[in-house]
C-alpha cells in the first residue's frame, strides 16, 4: 500500500508564509510526477503546481511567483513553500504523485488526505 501524509498546513496572516511537506511511504519503486491541489469549499479541485522527477515545474497563473514547488526524491518527498498569502489561498491543499509500486508495475496517481490553509485577512 502506497500512502500520502500531507503537514505543514494551519492558520497564518495574510502576507504570511507557510510550507507545506507531502511524504510518500509503502511500496514504491519509483515516483514521477509530484503535485499540489487545491479545494476551496464551493469551488472545484484546482491545481497549484506540479514537478517532475527531473525537476521541471509548472504553476497555475495565480501563484507564479509567490508559490514554490520542490522535491527530494531520496525523501520521496514534495514541499510547497507558499509566500504572500492571501485569504483567497484559504483551501485544503492535496498533494499527489503518481507511482510505480514495483519494477514492470503499473503508475498509479494516489492522492493525500489534505491539509488546511487558513489565510485571515
Amino acid at each position: 500500500q502506497v500512502q500520502l501524509v500531507e503537514s505543514g498546513g494551519g492558520l497564518v496572516q495574510a502576507g504570511g508564509s507557510l510550507r507545506l511537506s507531502c511524504a510518500a511511504s509503502g511500496s514504491i519503486f519509483s515516483i514521477g510526477a509530484m503535485g499540489w491541489y487545491r479545494q476551496a469549499p464551493g469551488n472545484k479541485r484546482e491545481l497549484v503546481a506540479t514537478i517532475t522527477s527531473g525537476g521541471s515545474t509548472n504553476y497555475a497563473d495565480s501563484m507564479k511567483g509567490r508559490f514554490t514547488i520542490s522535491r527530494e526524491n531520496a525523501k520521496h518527498t514534495v514541499y510547497l513553500q507558499m509566500n504572500s498569502l492571501k485569504p483567497e489561498d484559504t483551501a485544503v491543499y492535496y498533494c499527489n504523485a503518481v507511482i510505480m509500486a514495483y519494477s514492470g508495475g503499473y503508475r498509479s496517481t494516489y492522492w493525500g488526505q489534505g491539509t488546511q490553509v487558513t489565510v485571515s485577512s
